[in-house]
């Protein structure tokens, strides 16, 4: 892209820069600044983070008093071009500039273990938006791969990008205002900007495009469901806090107890429960020996199993959540604190942040705050574990962090692998994890907005999906008498069509998922063969199970998900008390023909249509014409003589 030089522009007054002077440029140049610090920041923040961050980086740019001016444009060396348009001819934009540059390259600067995040990296007090998440407006394909493009850059790339296209800098003057923003090496900048490739043949698309604008944004909702169940939790603890302010009683305690909230009880069998030197522990060994294998034979593990001060807060926060500690828990799992001292089964840090899980019989219970220690911020997840056994125990949620999930696995776990469920025929690729049993980080599914790939986890026999819990849901296939891990060839086929219908089983206390392939049903017309599919979620609890029936149509790719026909929740059709199901759905032929279609289990000997369509036929799958709109009533019979209705 060819760029204008302009005439060297009138200098600045030399001195220190009025506020009142930053205040007029920052107002002026605002939309600019922040589009500039948006370019910059590292692309692995998410775009919202960006977009929060980017007004954040603009709005601290702005001096708290007089600052020295940036260096005056009549001292520079003579031959230096100026910018294109009339930016820095304005006192003050070239200050603002250079804070928002350097803040931004602070943030994508590579940083070592024991180096602390810069706080630009670091999500913004002000501003905040909640339930949404925000980005730029899309502007084409080309735009995107530009994005894509930058992505790949240094941070000082696309500093000497964004400043050669937005601000129409070029040679020496790029390359100082490089230096002074703090690029280590400003020429390798500018080379890796020359490298940016065209798009498609035709000129890249420039910066100034609205999918490179945060200050015109495309708002969407976060996950609905999960957000209404932190509410709940949250206003849960709120109401906790208030009892323990107005019935607290004073008491030194055994030191300090973080984003815990005043003691409001206290009596011997309390004291043992809170106290981090009667934590329970497995010994190492005994899942061996043990006559089951569960969450309770799963030894300590962690780099801070000695860490008591850590142990004690996590323990108060558990069991007086403040006002600061966000608190989660799936449906059905009870608040408070334990009943006696619970199990330690990690302590450690997990990317940066200071993890401790429990396991008290009936729950698991994760504990996390940030690395400082200071107890600000905690986090408190509750989930559900009670007659967990040897395959519904292998896994938990260590933590989360920009779409990815570390594991601790079960001791028993030989080797753990990440599938794509939406790519039946691919290989499983293998996931490291340490003696400790923490997996590498692993991409969820948990809060995809788009179903284009499911990373399931296979650990040894067992198959399991992350569906926004402390403990991943387990897959099976087949009839729910005799369900097996769902590893098999013709279970990947079935789970490939079922994995989009998952979604809606996120935060609901899922224990597992069993898919069923109950019928093969001819389809009229000679159209192919169409495969009958029923899917139910049991969940932790007992109560609340949901039943999903799909006719899966010949497609040609093996991800097309299946059609719903019916759904349930609280309903035993498909489990193991009632294995038995008949479902039904409108279909329309290729040639405009349409056909009331049904089909039930094996033990189904007759179906029956009343109401507005009537018939009946032998065996367990039904095809009749019918016109659109037709709304038969379905029932059958069942080979020991009972009658059996429809799933709803």
């Amino acid at each position: 892209m060819e760029q204008q030089q302009a005439t060297a522009p009138p200098s600045e007054p030399p001195g220190p820069l009025d506020l009142e002077v930053a205040e007029a440029a920052l107002a002026e140049h605002y939309p600019h600044l922040v589009r500039l610090g948006y370019v910059v920041l590292p692309p692995d923040l998410g775009r919202t983070r960006r977009v929060l961050t980017a007004h954040a980086l603009a709005q601290r740019a702005l001096p708290r008093g007089a600052t020295p001016a940036a260096e005056p444009v009549a001292t520079r060396p003579a031959g230096l071009p100026g910018q294109r348009g009339a930016r820095e001819t304005a006192g003050g934009y070239a200050p603002l500039r250079l804070r928002v540059l350097r803040a931004a390259l602070d943030a994508a600067r590579p940083r070592r273990r024991w180096e602390l995040p810069s706080r630009a990296a670091l999500p913004p007090l002000l501003p905040q938006v909640w339930g949404l998440r925000l980005a730029p407006r899309p502007d084409g394909a080309a735009a995107l791969a530009l994005e894509q493009t930058l992505a790949s850059l240094s941070g000082p790339g696309r500093a000497a990008f964004a400043l050669r296209d937005l601000d129409g800098l070029d040679g020496p003057a790029l390359r100082r205002v490089l230096a002074e923003a703090g690029a280590a090496d400003a020429a390798a900048a500018v080379a890796e900007a020359d490298g940016v490739p065209r798009v498609d043949g035709a000129d890249r698309p420039r910066l100034d495009s609205p999918a490179f604008d945060p200050c015109a944004l495309r708002a969407r909702p976060t996950d609905l469901a999960r957000r209404r169940q932190h509410g709940r939790a949250a206003l849960a603890a709120a109401a906790l806090a208030v009892c323990a302010v107005l019935l607290g009683m004073p008491g030194d305690g055994w030191g300090p107890d973080g984003a815990a909230a005043p003691s409001y009880a206290r009596n011997p069998a309390a004291d043992a429960a809170l106290d981090p030197n009667r934590l329970t522990r497995a010994e190492p060994n005994a899942w061996r020996t043990a006559s089951r294998r569960d969450f309770a034979t799963w030894p300590a593990r962690g780099d801070r199993l000695g860490d008591r001060e850590l142990l004690r807060r996590a323990l108060a926060v558990w069991a007086r959540p403040g006002g600061s500690v966000r608190v989660s828990a799936t449906p059905g799992t009870l608040p408070g604190p334990p009943a006696g001292p619970p199990q330690l089964l990690f302590a450690g840090t997990v990317d940066q942040d200071a993890v401790v899980l429990f396991h008290d019989g009936l729950r698991v219970v994760r504990y996390a705050e940030a690395g400082s220690g200071d107890g600000g911020g905690a986090l408190l997840d509750l989930g559900r574990a009670d007659a967990a056994d040897q395959a519904s125990a292998t896994a938990l949620v260590l933590g989360r962090v920009d779409g990815n999930v570390r594991y601790l696995t079960a001791p028993w776990v030989r080797s753990v692998a990440v599938r794509n469920l939406l790519a039946p025929q691919e290989d499983a690729r293998p996931v490291t994890r340490g003696a400790d049993g923490v997996t590498a980080p692993v991409r969820s599914p948990a809060e995809a907005r788009e179903c284009t790939s499911w990373p399931a986890l296979q650990l040894g026999p067992h198959l399991a999906t992350d569906l926004g819990e402390l403990v991943p849901a387990r897959l099976t296939y087949g009839s729910p008498s005799t369900g097996t891990d769902a590893t098999g060839a013709e279970a990947l086929r079935g789970l490939a069509r079922t994995a989009c219908h998952l979604p809606a089983l996120r935060g609901a206390g899922v224990r597992g998922v069993n898919a069923w392939q109950f019928a093969i049903q001819p389809l009229p017309e000679a159209a192919g063969s169409a495969a009958w599919v029923c899917t139910r979620a049991e969940t932790w609890r007992g109560a609340g199970a949901r039943t999903l029936a799909q006719l899966q149509l010949p497609a040609r790719r093996p991800d097309t998900p299946g059609t719903a026909a019916a759904r349930a929740e609280d309903s035993a059709a498909c489990g193991p008390r009632a294995p038995h199901v008949l479902s039904g759905v409108l279909w329309k032929s290729p040639a405009g023909q349409w056909y009331v279609l049904a089909a039930g289990d094996s033990e189904v000997t007759s179906i029956t249509l009343s109401g507005e369509l009537t018939g009946s036929t032998p065996g367990n799958l039904l095809a009749l014409p019918t016109e659109p709109g037709t709304r038969p009533d379905l029932s059958a019979t069942l080979a020991s003589g009972e009658r059996l209705a429809a799933l709803r």
